[in-house]
C-alpha cells in the first residue's frame, strides 16, 4: 500500500516540476515565420470539455477512472454499469472565468435509472451562458444586444459485459448561437447544430493490498464524435472538440473509518492541428493553383472528420530543433494531464485535491484544484475551487463549482425506516 501511495505522489510531484520548467519553443525563420512558440488547437463548441461539476473538478477535472457516480456522463457513462444506486440526479453550477466577465455561467443536470443488475440509462443537459453582448457595427454604432449561449443534450445507455468490465454508448445534441442572427461579412448567421456520440469503456476490479480492501480502476472514452459545426453558409466548418480520455485510479479501505483514492487521467484532442503556411520573402502568403495556401509544414486542417481523428496523432508541423522538425515531440506536448486524490472519512466527509497540466505553447492551463464532500442518506453536496499555478492574472483564477445530487433510493429507504404513524 505505501509503495503505490508513493508511487502516484512521485507521479503528482513530476508533474509540479515539469508544468514549472517547461519551456515554449523559440521561433525559427524556416519558411516565412515559424509561429510554434504557440500553437494551439482550437475547436467550436470548446464548453464541452469543461468539467461541470465539483467532484472532479476539486482532483484536477479528472474523472474517467474514478468511482462511478451521478455526474459520469461528463467523464465516462461506462462507469453508470457499476454504480450501486437504482436512480439518482445532480445538478451543478460554475460561476464561469470571473476574473474575466461577470455573467458567464455554466449549468449542468444530469441523472441515471438503472434497468437491471447489467443494464443502466441516463441523460443531461449543459447549458452555458456567455452573458450579454452588445454588437456594434464599423461606426461603433449599436446593432443589437444579445446573449450568446450554447447547450448540449445527452442520453447513454451502458452495460455490464463481465464482472469486471462495462461499456456505453452516447448520443449528444450540440446548439450553439452566438451572434444571434446579425449579419457578419456579408452573410447572416445562424446557430451552429451538431450529433455527436461518445464510446467508452471501464475496468474496475477488487484487490488487496497488505491485508486492505483495494480496487484498481482504468477508464477511457471517445468523446464528441460528431459533425462539424458552421455558424454562416459561407464559412468553413469547424471540427468540435472530439477527444480521447484515458486514465486509472487505485483505491483502498485504509480502516473501517478512512479511504483514498488516487487517480491519473490524460486527455487528447482528435482534431486537426494548425499547419505553419509558406510565405514568401515579403511575408505574403503563397497560394497554390486553386487559391489556397500552400502548408509548409504539418497536415492540411481542411479534411473529414474520421480522416482528421486518425491523422491527429501524426499531423502536428513539428517542434524544430537542430534542423529538423520533431513532429514527436509536438504531439506529445498535446496531451493533457490530471492528477487528483480524494480522501472520505465515514463515507460521509470528502476532501479533494488536484493538478492540471497543459504545455506552454498548446494553451498553457496549470492549475490546482481542491474540493469538499458531504454525503447524507438522500443528498449529497460537493464544492470545489481552483487555483492558478503561475501568479500571473489568469481568467480561470478562484473558479467555483457547485454540485448538489438525489439519491432517491436513499429517500424510500429513509422512509420505510420511519415509524409509522398510524
Amino acid at each position: 500500500m505505501r509503495k503505490i501511495f508513493l508511487f502516484f505522489l512521485l507521479i503528482l510531484f513530476n508533474g509540479f516540476i515539469f508544468a514549472q520548467t517547461g519551456q515554449p519553443t523559440p521561433n525559427e525563420d524556416l519558411i516565412g515565420r515559424d509561429n510554434l512558440t504557440s500553437n494551439p488547437i482550437t475547436t467550436a463548441v470548446p464548453f464541452l470539455l469543461i468539467a461541470p461539476e465539483s467532484r472532479g473538478g476539486g482532483m484536477g477535472d479528472a474523472g474517467v477512472a474514478t468511482s462511478p457516480d451521478a455526474n459520469s456522463m461528463h467523464y465516462n457513462p461506462a462507469k453508470y454499469a457499476f454504480i450501486d444506486k437504482e436512480l439518482g440526479v445532480a445538478i451543478s453550477y460554475s460561476p464561469w472565468l470571473r476574473a474575466l466577465v461577470p455573467d458567464i455561467n455554466l449549468a449542468y443536470v444530469t441523472g441515471y435509472k438503472r434497468i437491471d443488475k447489467a443494464q443502466v440509462v441516463a441523460g443531461s443537459l449543459r447549458y452555458f451562458s456567455l452573458g450579454s453582448i452588445t454588437f456594434t457595427n464599423e461606426y461603433a454604432q449599436t446593432i443589437k444586444d444579445f446573449n450568446p449561449n450554447e447547450f448540449a443534450i445527452d442520453g447513454t445507455y451502458a452495460r455490464l459485459f463481465s464482472q469486471n468490465i462495462s461499456g456505453a454508448v452516447s448520443l449528444r445534441y450540440i446548439y450553439s448561437n452566438l451572434a444571434g442572427g446579425i449579419t457578419v461579412g456579408g452573410a447572416e448567421s445562424h446557430p451552429g447544430h451538431s450529433i455527436a456520440t461518445d464510446v467508452s469503456f471501464f475496468y474496475t476490479k477488487d484487490i488487496e493490498v497488505q491485508k486492505k480492501k483495494s480496487k484498481i480502476s482504468i477508464g477511457a472514452n471517445a468523446s464528441n464524435i460528431g459533425a462539424k459545426i458552421s455558424y454562416t453558409e459561407n464559412a468553413d466548418k469547424d471540427f468540435i472538440p472530439i477527444n480521447l480520455k484515458l486514465g486509472t485510479a487505485f483505491y483502498s479501505e485504509l480502516d473501517d473509518y478512512n479511504t483514498i483514492m488516487l487517480t491519473l487521467e490524460c486527455n487528447k484532442l482528435m482534431v486537426p492541428t494548425p499547419p505553419i503556411y509558406a510565405v514568401d520573402s515579403l511575408g505574403k502568403p503563397i497560394l497554390d493553383s486553386q487559391g489556397h495556401q500552400e502548408i509548409a509544414f504539418g497536415g492540411d486542417p481542411e479534411v473529414s472528420v474520421p480522416v482528421g481523428m486518425f491523422r491527429s496523432f501524426w499531423d502536428a508541423p513539428g517542434v524544430y530543433e537542430d534542423g529538423k522538425r520533431n513532429v514527436l515531440k509536438e504531439e506529445l506536448r498535446e496531451f493533457t494531464f490530471s492528477y487528483g486524490m480524494e480522501y472520505w472519512y465515514s463515507k460521509q466527509f470528502a476532501l479533494r485535491v488536484g493538478y492540471f497540466h497543459e504545455d506552454m505553447t498548446k494553451g498553457n492551463r496549470n492549475f490546482f484544484t481542491f474540493g469538499l464532500g458531504l454525503r447524507l442518506n438522500v443528498f449529497g453536496l460537493d464544492f470545489s475551487y481552483l487555483i492558478p499555478a503561475q501568479m500571473r492574472t489568469n481568467p480561470l483564477a478562484n473558479t467555483l463549482r457547485f454540485t448538489l445530487t438525489f439519491d432517491f433510493a436513499g429517500l424510500k429507504e429513509e422512509n420505510k425506516a420511519a415509524p409509522s404513524t398510524n
